[in-house]
């Protein structure tokens, strides 16, 4: 197996872990999209970090506060999340 392929495989295998999680916890989507919003909407400096630190303190899901220990699906979750909080905006 190439180290492309195993580099996917890994994203693969941590998204689906953490889709599991999801399913698990419904709550979990709704308390991070509250997250986002509030530090999103304020326009705060370091708004992903503190999402990121926010939603470890407050659900299941573990991310790391520093940007750089993040792993591909967190990386993934928190652009979606910035993603539907900016089309939450644009709507209004």
């Amino acid at each position: 197996m190439s180290a492309s392929e195993i580099q996917k495989t890994r994203v693969i295998n941590e998204l689906r872990g953490f889709i599991k999680k999801l399913l698990q916890d419904p709550k979990i989507l709704e308390q991070s999209l509250e997250i986002a919003r509030k530090h999103l909407s304020s326009g705060e400096k370091d708004a992903m970090a503190k999402i990121a630190s926010e939603i470890s303190d407050t659900t299941s899901v573990h991310i790391s506060e520093d940007p750089a220990e993040h792993s591909e699906a967190d990386k993934l979750y928190l652009e979606v999340l910035k993603e539907v909080i900016d089309e939450e905006q644009a709507l209004y």
